[in-house]
């Protein structure tokens, strides 16, 4: 990573913890800096497909920002699939699986298109981009201007 990215990221992480202990109550403790984090992208792929995807996406976040695991490593990727109900072999076979790494790939694929190359970052109706870790409220207000559109438009 550019050392010029990397020293964003840290520069924002006390404004990040912020947000999470005022308006979510959360106390972070995040995982190593600098993992790679594809194959827990492509677990993600995997336990969708075994209907899964919203248990093993709260498990690997809790698992990074709040246990400061290293969802880099497979073997804690494993335990936290056998954690959601999934069978670890299996699991950590999709892993290989290139089909679901296609699937991560054209993840990827689409973020550049939108121009987008850090997380979190949410688009609603493909139209508004929230960037950043964001209070719950920026969340409600995005969504709800999306729905007095919806209306207008109807």
């Amino acid at each position: 990573m550019p050392p010029e990215y990397v020293a964003r990221i840290k520069a924002g992480r006390p404004h990040l913890y912020q947000i999470a202990r005022e308006h979510y109550g959360l106390e972070l403790n995040p995982g190593p800096h600098g993992i790679s984090s594809r194959d827990a992208l492509i677990g993600a792929k995997y336990a969708e497909a075994q209907g899964k995807g919203p248990q093993y996406h709260a498990a690997v976040l809790r698992a990074y920002w709040q246990r400061a695991n290293d969802i880099g490593d497979r073997v804690v990727l494993g335990m936290i699939a056998q954690s959601i109900g999934l069978a670890e072999a299996a699991f950590l076979a999709a892993l290989d699986d290139p089909q679901y790494d296609q699937q991560v790939e054209a993840d990827v694929e689409q973020a550049y298109q939108y121009g987008l190359n850090g997380v979190p970052a949410l688009i609603f109706n493909y139209k508004y981009l929230v960037s950043g870790a964001q209070p719950y409220e920026v969340l409600v207000r995005v969504v709800e201007r999306v729905q007095a559109e919806a209306a207008d438009a109807a």
